[in-house]
This record gives structure tokens, sequence and C-alpha cells, in this order.
């Protein structure tokens, strides 16, 4: 976004982001923590390798930004509304798709399909609070 750090994602920026984020290994990472600069540090440097000059903050905040939207189109179409869209909604839905909250809340059997670490991931964050 503008206000942060300046410029505005490229098509290319957020495709390459998008492709890091894919990573099962990054995914993993979010998945079990909130003190996560550490990982867009690591998310910025490959960046820098698609030549794409990002520091982690403009990384995090564009990653909570594409969560954020992908979520309220999300929920609009589960509501039957199909006026909300995004641009990169197919490529963050085939990430955040199998792992949503309100996916896992409806389905019982969800828990099983994910992998034991992330469970894990999940309870120790919840204990450092």
């Amino acid at each position: 976004v503008a206000n942060e750090g300046g410029k505005h994602w490229t098509v290319n920026e957020v495709r390459a982001l998008i492709r890091i984020w894919s990573d099962k290994n990054i995914q993993q990472q979010l998945e079990g923590t909130v003190r996560n600069k550490r990982i867009f540090e690591q998310v910025a440097a490959r960046l820098q390798k698609f030549g794409i000059d990002r520091d982690w903050k403009q990384c995090r905040t564009k990653y909570k930004n594409l969560k954020h939207e992908y979520k309220s189109v999300k929920s609009a179409q589960d509501s039957g509304s199909t006026s909300k869209s995004m641009k990169f909604f197919h490529e963050l839905d085939a990430i955040l798709g199998h792992c949503t909250m309100e996916q896992a809340s409806k389905s019982d059997n969800d828990e099983s399909e994910r992998p034991p670490e992330w469970t894990e991931a999940k309870s120790e964050k919840d204990s450092i609070g």
C-alpha cells in the first residue's frame, strides 16, 4: 500500500510474493507464529533474488493485506455474493483455501488432513502468550 514504504506493488512483485508464500515451508512457519519478522526477512531476501527490492515490513504488510482481502472475498462468496472479487483470488485460494478458520469449523475431518507439526506449533504459540 502506498503509505507503507512508498511505491505500489506491481503485479509481478505480488506474483513473486505469492510464489514464495506458496512454499510449504514458509506457510508452515507462518501458521505457527505471530512473531514473524524473521520469516518475512527470508521472504524479502528471496524477493531480492527476483530483483525485487522490498524490506520485511513491506512484505508483511502486503501479506496481511492480501490475506485480509482474500478472507473478505471468500466470506462474501460463502454467503452467496458474487459481486466481490480480487485479482489474485485463485492463487491465494490455493494457499489459504485449505486452512481458513471458517472452513475448519465447518468440517470435522479437516484437522486430520493437517500435518501434525501445525497443530503442535499452534499450541506452542498459545502458551507463549
